[in-house]
């Protein structure tokens, strides 16, 4: 009969609308296992809201509530499709009800035989699957709500009538456990279903469509937990009278009653459940043990959560057996596995495992511990199984089981997660330290690991603590497998006992007694490096959960034990690296550090002897070096954990590091350098936080600290100890030829700290520690450029360190900073190895100084000095480059620039005062070049910078103050005693760069020499000098047009041709070369003439001067090369030289007569026309033919020296002589003519 054809009188009478109250009953739906839910509308629950726990039926079952209080409130109730009446139809018609359950499912069992794979068919297959499953709970909770509503506890019957009905009720509870047992045999149990069953385990969450093997799979779930709530009901409502199943009894003679079916289907149940989870256990791999659960869907994983609440519920309350006693039955048959018959009972699945089965399953049973009634997870008390685990442990633990450490790592695992769950058991950690006691120099890897399982012993003593810590934290690693081996999973579950909260004794009390007993002198001795490790590591868990004094005490004394003698350098680095870690646990506690520094102090001080003394061979250095570097390390990572270095850790920087810095090598001095910057820095760091909490006393983490005075009266004791075994050594090195580059670095830091805490400066440092230490490591001019470069970088931007600067009233450190720089770049390229860009380590260095110098030389002009000294020359900031060579360039242009822009003498004095101490001793700067003749990259740079100097400090150096620095430049740069010794001479190099650099020197000697007042006549000597030297060795044999324009001579004639300096400059070269290299001996000509000649065509032809002097200057010479020398290219080249003095004369004449062109034809007429007559004639006929006024000018001189010439001889008339002489007559015109007829007329 279907629902709507009730009438509506069966309507429940507190529903105010009948039609609606019809269709709510009609779509009621009971509570039912369901692994695929829709997560959008559950919210994302651990459970399924339809299941028994989402509905609330787990919860009204434990505390006796209707289960379905909402439903069956009408007087009849559809079940199997039929109506019956509510209150009567369990009574009257049990079996049918229940075999009509059977019936269905048969018919449910027979869909899934008879259904197919045609997808066609799955809707309607998937809806009848339902409906029958729908119907079976239905009637599952219409048992449940009839019990719990309608039955009583059976009353004695009277001898009277007994009505039928009442008959059937008082036994209806036998005749239910009857019919409950039946159920329970037609299903049978979970594990016989047939395998394609089994396989709807694997559906979780493909669409709405189920097969129905889905349906009966989770069906027969429903049935299992149902005849448990019906059972537990049926218990409750009898009030504790055993109810029997006497029909049952009489057909097969066993005392069947309702406790004995629960406790019997509740085993076969949990056996079923057990046997998923060994099959799922066998594709578990050992690192994947905690995050693999033992469920194989929500629903088995809310079954199992059910059954944990009912069975201890039922234990509390009816003194029966508890959860855990049901599942530590059916492992121990598991663990003994010696009856097979028993074993294949209870379980069909074989498990190859069943000790690491035992701990697995145990422990993710304990994790359901955590899910309430509701299924909400709480941090509640959770029942725990100590005593199965113990058992657990002793089979662990078993050195005769066989367990590998890759089964032990997953036992501990468990048994770590386990004590996360429950309550504290010292003897968790007893049993545990018995076994590993005994094992301890084992280093408990695991081979298919790899290296995460060798990793057993700790690098640095931070790492050891880090490891102690990872042990202490309530977080566990999912990765906790591969990241540690079993002993360190036993040392977290020490800590995490020792921290649980316990109402009795302490676990300490009862740890300590049996941890300490284990060692003993034979046992400390026979410690291995891995031994050691652990032993370490378990008393670091100990000193960081327990009493660390004590702790470290018994350490102290334990250690002791072992004969120093036995014990190997690495052995012992581990030791030391362990002390470490227990000083770094007492800076985090906040105790002193005293007592243990003065122990590993004492042993480094020995180490560092040996290490010192010249009689150590340099394999046992090798070894000591280890032991040293371990003891450097651990005070670094003290000073820089340590929140306030107030704990005496100065007592670690002791006397050894005197003996051992002067007996490092390169490497090991890199290392010790290194590790005293981070101490230089981590103190003054400290100390200027200390300083600041002292002035905010109020601040919650000035509050913290310890008193100011307190740690101030500690630092200032670091500090001395850092002075007094550090500094000297350091001070030794800086003028080693090649320091070491951290020296820089470490010797800026001590001048930090001299900025902070001056008074801890030694004596000799004092008064003023600051400067001392800069003139020591910046200033002074002894010092490797590279380590000036460097230690200036880290200085002179510091605002605190200028600020004390000019607090000590030093006003010159600017200038003192720019003349080391200036150094600095002119030294950039001594010691430059030869090929040394060739190596790739050549590379880096010489990359790494460039970059140096280039951030020295961006710093060097951010000082307010040079932005003033730019400022006046008018130059901008962003014209500042940090290149060095450009920078170098743009300096000594500003100084030249800003003195040449001053008015009054007294600031002109201060300025040259000035220039001259930014430049210091520069030759003494450059002298390594000219001694070792190269490298060529530094020559080059030397003469190039001091050749700028010349030209752009012209004024500067033509004062009296600058005079001593010009002279010194002439004569060993430019005039040196080699130039004049035959035998010697300059060397190529020297010369080749010379050559590069002349013209700066000539251009800035030329207006020296012209303003200076005291010493102008003997600086022009100089100048000619330097002319006479350098023109004839630049000069080539034959003349060659790029030979000639790139002679450096020339070149410094070519800038600013028409300036009135280059001018003077042009003189003083045409007179050197006249006078100097024109000359002839006799009619022999001087050599290399032609190539004399090409040199001053190219000077007269790119000159522009006004003066005609300048023109005419070199023209007798020319004249006479003309009157005596034949060869053509002489010829040539003289002629093309008149050409060119001849036109110039007259454009500076322009268009007038040029009195001086004429005197130099005049004087050249009466000197050579008496021998050289018709040669005199060709000249003027050549000059004719450029400027004829001026021969017309010359006709008398010529007509007069003609007749002389003619008397001298006294022959008369020079027939030859006079036609030739009227030839070139015949070409002036008028002039000419008239002086024709007169010679003619003579």
């Amino acid at each position: 009969m279907e629902n709507e054809d009730f009438s509506p009188s069966l309507t429940p009478p507190i529903s105010p609308y009948i039609e609606e109250s019809l269709s709510e009953l009609s779509h009621s739906k009971p509570p039912l296992f369901c692994c695929v839910s829709d997560h959008s509308r559950d919210g994302g629950r651990l459970f399924s809201p339809d299941g028994y726990i989402g509905r609330g039926s787990l919860k009204r079952l434990l505390l006796r509530l209707d289960p379905s209080p909402t439903d069956y409130e009408t007087d009849t109730v559809d079940l199997f499709g039929f109506p019956w009446v509510t209150e009567t139809a369990l009574v009257e018609s049990t079996k049918l009800l229940f075999g009509l359950f059977r019936q269905q499912l048969h018919r449910l069992e027979n869909l899934i035989q008879s259904s197919s794979h045609d997808f066609g068919q799955a809707s309607s297959v998937h809806f009848e699957a339902e409906e029958i499953r729908k119907h079976c709970v239905t009637f599952l909770l219409y048992v449940k709500v009839f019990i719990s509503r309608y039955l009583e506890p059976s009353r004695g019957m009277d001898n009277g009538t007994v009505h039928p009905y009442e008959k059937l009720e008082a036994e209806l509870p036998s005749v239910l456990l009857g019919e409950l047992h039946a159920t329970v045999l037609y299903i049978g149990k979970l594990r016989d279903l047939p395998s394609n069953i089994h396989g709807a385990f694997s559906i979780q969450n493909q669409g709405k469509l189920l097969p129905p093997s889905w349906h009966l799979l989770h069906l027969h779930l429903d049935i299992h937990w149902s005849i448990l709530e019906i059972l537990h009901l049926l218990g409750e409502k009898m009030l504790g009278q055993v109810v029997y199943a006497h029909q049952f009894m009489n057909q097969t003679g066993e005392n069947l009653t309702n406790i004995s079916l629960f406790e019997e289907h509740c085993t076969h149940l949990l056996c079923d459940l057990v046997g998923f989870a060994i099959n799922k256990y066998t594709k578990v791999r050992p690192t994947d043990a905690l995050t693999s659960c033992h469920y194989l869907c929500n629903c088995t994983k809310e079954l199992w959560v059910m059954i944990i609440h009912l069975l201890d519920h039922r234990s509390k309350a009816s003194h029966t057996e508890f959860f855990w006693s049901y599942v530590n039955k059916l492992l121990r048959i598991l663990l003994e596995g010696t009856h097979v018959d028993k074993t294949r009972q209870h379980f069909t699945a074989h498990c190859k495992d069943p000790l690491g089965f035992s701990w697995w399953l145990v422990t993710h049973l304990a994790e359901l511990y955590q899910y309430s009634r509701n299924g909400a997870v709480e941090g509640k008390k959770v029942e725990d199984n100590w005593s199965f685990v113990e058992e657990l442990l002793k089979r662990s633990c078993d050195n005769q089981g066989g367990v590998l450490e890759e089964q032990l790592r997953m036992h501990l695992q468990c048994c770590l997660t386990l004590c996360r769950l429950w309550d504290s058991n010292v003897k968790t950690v007893t049993s545990l330290w018995e076994y590993y006691s005994k094992n301890l120099n084992n280093a408990f890897t695991i081979p298919w690991l790899g290296l995460k399982g060798l990793m057993s012993v700790s690098k640095t003593p931070f790492s050891m603590l880090e490891l102690v810590k990872s042990c202490c934290s309530e977080q566990q690693s999912p990765d906790l497998y591969r990241m540690a081996n079993s002993f360190q999973i036993f040392l977290r579950i020490v800590a995490l006992q020792m921290n649980k909260e316990t109402t009795g004794t302490h676990p300490w009390k009862q740890i300590k007694g049996r941890v300490y007993s284990k060692f003993h002198q034979r046992k400390m001795q026979e410690l291995s490096e891995a031994g050691l490790m652990n032993f370490l590591s378990l008393f670091l868990v100990l000193a960081a959960t327990a009493e660390v004094e004590d702790v470290v005490s018994r350490v102290s004394d334990l250690l002791g034990l072992l004969n120093p003698s036995s014990i190997s350098t690495t052995q012992k680095a581990l030791i030391w690296r362990g002390l470490f870690a227990f000083i770094l646990l007492y800076e985090e506690k906040g105790l002193d550090i005293g007592v243990l520094a003065d122990q590993l102090s004492l042993a480094f001080q020995q180490a560092a002897k040996e290490f010192y003394l010249k009689t150590t061979d340099n394999t046992r250095k090798l070894t000591l070096w280890t032991l040293l570097s371990t003891y450097i390390e651990g005070v670094q990572e003290v000073f820089e954990t340590s929140s306030y270095l107030h704990l005496s850790e100065e007592k670690l920087l002791n006397e050894g590091f005197v003996m051992l810095l002067p007996a490092c090598r390169e490497s090991e001095l890199h290392t010790a350098l290194g590790f005293l910057q981070t101490v230089l820095a981590r103190l003054r760091s400290v100390y200027k936080r200390s300083s600041q909490s002292l002035q905010q006393s109020h601040t919650a983490a000035a509050q913290k600290a310890p008193s100011p005075f307190v740690a101030k009266e500690r630092h200032l004791a670091i500090a001395g100890a850092l002075w007094r075994n550090f500094f000297h050594f350091l001070k030794s090195l800086r003028l080693s030829q090649t320091p070491p580059p951290q020296l820089a670095d470490t010797a800026a830091g001590f001048s930090l700290l001299a900025v902070d805490m001056p008074s801890t400066a030694p004596s000799d440092l004092q008064p003023q520690p600051l400067l001392s230490i800069m003139q020591n490591f910046g200033w002074d001019e002894m010092l490797n450029p590279q380590l000036v470069s460097r230690y200036l970088s880290h200085l002179i931007q510091n605002s605190a360190l200028v600020a004390s600067l000019s607090g000590v009233g030093s006003s010159s450190y600017q200038a003192l900073s720019v003349r080391s720089w200036f150094r600095c770049v002119l030294q950039h390229h001594i010691n430059v190895t030869p090929n040394a860009d060739q190596t790739d380590i050549g590379r880096v260095a010489g990359k790494g100084n460039a970059d140096q110098l280039s951030e020295l030389t961006r710093l060097v002009f951010k000082l307010p000095e040079m932005e003033m000294l730019l400022l006046k020359a008018q130059i901008e900031q962003s014209a500042v480059k940090v290149e060095p060579r450009p920078a170098l360039s743009l300096f000594i242009k500003a100084v030249g620039r800003a003195y040449a822009g001053l008015q009054t003498l007294a600031e002109k004095s201060a300025m040259v005062s000035k220039a001259l101490e930014y430049a210091g001793d520069i030759l003494k700067y450059i002298k390594p070049y000219l001694v070792n003749k190269g490298p060529p990259e530094g020559l080059q740079l030397s003469y190039w910078t001091v050749g700028c100097l010349v030209k752009h400090w012209a004024l500067i150096l033509a004062t009296s103050k600058a005079q001593q620095l010009l002279f010194r430049i002439i004569d060993c740069l430019l005039l040196p005693h080699a130039l004049f010794q035959q035998d010697k001479g300059i060397p190529s190099p020297m010369l080749s760069v010379l050559r590069d650099n002349l013209p700066l020197f000539l251009q800035g000697l030329s207006v020296i020499s012209t303003v200076s007042q005291t010493q102008g006549a003997y600086l022009k000597q100089q100048l000619r000098n330097i002319i006479q030297q350098y023109f004839g060795r630049f000069l080539p044999a034959s003349p060659s047009l790029s030979a000639i324009v790139n002679h450096p001579i020339l070149l410094a004639l070519c800038e600013s041709s028409s300036s009135p300096r280059t001018a003077q400059l042009r003189r003083t070269v045409l007179q050197v070369i006249t006078d100097g290299y024109m000359q002839f001996k006799g009619h022999a000509p001087p050599p290399r003439l032609a190539s004399i000649l090409s040199f001053l065509h190219e000077v007269l032809r790119r000159s522009k001067d006004s003066d005609p002097t300048s023109y005419t200057e070199p023209l007798p010479a020319v004249l006479k090369c003309l009157v005596l020398v034949n060869e053509p290219q002489v010829k040539r080249l003289s002629t093309e030289t008149l050409q060119l003095v001849v036109e110039h004369c007259q454009a500076v004449a322009r268009g007038g007569p040029c009195t001086q062109l004429s005197s130099v034809l005049r004087q050249f007429l009466e000197e050579h026309m008496g021998v050289y007559d018709l040669q005199v004639y060709n000249v003027l006929e050549i000059v004719a033919v450029l400027e004829q006024s001026i021969v017309i000018g010359l006709i008398p001189t010529t007509s007069r020296c003609l007749r002389d010439t003619e008397h001298k001889r006294g022959l008369g008339k020079n027939t030859s002589q006079r036609n030739a002489y009227k030839r070139l007559l015949s070409h002036l015109g008028d002039e000419g003519q008239a002086e024709i007829l007169n010679l003619d007329n003579e």
